[in-house]
């Protein structure tokens, strides 16, 4: 017994003392890796494969997860030809009753978005599709179009800029120019009905990252679409998922070649937001609006196409105290993009990059060469909105450009003063 208990200490010795060497070893090796850093960390292969490394840890993680890395969205598009399921209960978002005063606020670029919740947001959607006369004119059921909207809801991501608020500002000026231009008048329902629901759709399920670093991330959007406009063909992608399914189908009564020229206009109207389009599609409606004619379908798609565009970059229509806090969203949502491109070495756009870009650097331009010369073409169709709409961008541009001036002479001060007090220690 005396021998077996020796044995056995002799053995846990052994053991001690293996590890002890176990211990020594890792140390030695760790010192050594520590050298190497040192020396070799800052070498151009080293940091390369570093990057090589971190991408194929996350497309591990992602395969694991089964999820996306790049854009992951809820509607995933499965190979099997298997449809999402979606909520088949009446949706329980309550149901407002719009003040006489809250529905002529509606009507107008002043109405202050900020202070609504997403269901009264909700329920201010309803009463637009309602009072246009579009609920009636494709016999929508009233449960089906609570149900489309709030899985329109559901679908738009918490990014700082491109949320279900910003899809809720671009349909309710779109409402606004709707009523302001009597365009009930002079189009047709059907084509109200594709503008309505395209502005509500428009960016679907956005991640908050745009077409410039899809496609030099090479990211799966970018390479399902072929490079050409990944985002703009993803929302319409999501848009129509959510159409596909019966309980949210608002276009369920619909005959099928109707059905089908309707599909066609939203996804031309939705594609139509890719701002690297911008120039062309303005280009074509100033050919056309000199001599613009309503019974002519192609211009009254060219129209409808730069209607939408008028809508979604249409925050600076708005007051000063409605429109800047979306420049801020905008400016945060370029943050993170650029941020991101610097650690995985892709380009980055200066009016993206947080240490180039300021508030009034990033909105003066955009006024003045992009804003301004779109709405002022669309005042010669309908010169009411001038007073409305183009006055108050005229405005924004002198409110930004007066910040400027403040923000330049605040910097040349600065510079005054360092260099005083750098002469100062020198004469010192």
């Amino acid at each position: 017994m005396f021998q077996n208990v020796l044995s056995q200490v002799a053995e846990q010795f052994s053991k001690a003392f293996r590890i002890n060497e176990l211990k020594t070893e890792v140390t030695n090796r760790l010192a050594m890796l520590e050298k190497r850093v040192e020396l070799e960390g800052l070498k151009v292969v080293e940091i390369e494969k570093c990057k090589k490394d971190l991408r194929k840890l996350r497309d591990e993680m992602t395969s694991r997860g089964g999820g996306r890395a790049n854009c992951p969205c809820r509607y995933n598009f499965p190979d099997d030809g298997k449809k999402p399921n979606a909520r088949r209960d009446v949706p329980s978002y309550p149901k407002y009753t719009l003040s006489r005063e809250t529905i002529e606020a509606l009507k107008k670029p002043t109405f202050d978005v900020w202070h609504w919740e997403h269901n009264e947001m909700l329920s201010c959607l309803e009463y637009m599709f309602q009072d246009l006369g579009l609920v009636k004119e494709f016999n929508m059921n009233p449960i089906t179009l609570k149900r489309w909207l709030l899985a329109i809801q559901e679908n738009y991501r918490n990014n700082p800029f491109h949320n279900f608020r910003h899809c809720f500002c671009v349909s309710q000026v779109m409402y606004g120019m709707i009523n302001l231009c009597n365009l009930q008048e002079k189009l047709t329902l059907t084509d109200l009905g594709v503008l309505m629901t395209a502005a509500v759709c428009h960016d679907l399920d956005h991640p908050g990252y745009n077409n410039t670093y899809q496609i030099n991330a090479r990211t799966e959007l970018a390479v399902r679409y072929n490079d050409i406009s990944p985002l703009e063909n993803h929302h319409c992608a999501v848009a129509f998922q959510i159409l596909s399914l019966p309980e949210c189908n608002i276009f369920a009564n619909v005959e099928p070649e109707a059905y089908k020229q309707i599909r066609q206009a939203i996804i031309t109207l939705i594609l139509a937001t890719d701002m690297a389009r911008h120039g062309e599609i303005l280009d074509s409606f100033k050919h056309k609006v000199d001599n613009f004619d309503f019974t002519n379908e192609e211009h009254v798609i060219c129209l409808k196409m730069v209607l939408i565009k008028c809508c979604d970059i249409s925050n600076e229509v708005r007051p000063t105290e409605v429109a800047e806090p979306w420049v801020d969203c905008l400016l945060e949502e370029y943050f993170m993009q650029s941020d991101r491109e610097k650690c995985e070495g892709l380009p980055v756009a200066p009016f993206m990059d947080r240490d180039k870009v300021t508030k009034p650097t990033a909105q003066i331009g955009f006024i003045k060469f992009v804003l301004i010369p779109m709405f002022e073409t669309i005042m010669k169709l309908f010169p009411q909105i001038e007073e409305i709409m183009v006055q108050p961008l005229r405005d924004s541009r002198d409110h930004y450009e007066e910040l400027k001036q403040i923000d330049d002479a605040m910097t040349e001060g600065s510079h005054f003063l360092m260099r005083f007090q750098s002469g100062k220690r020198l004469s010192v």
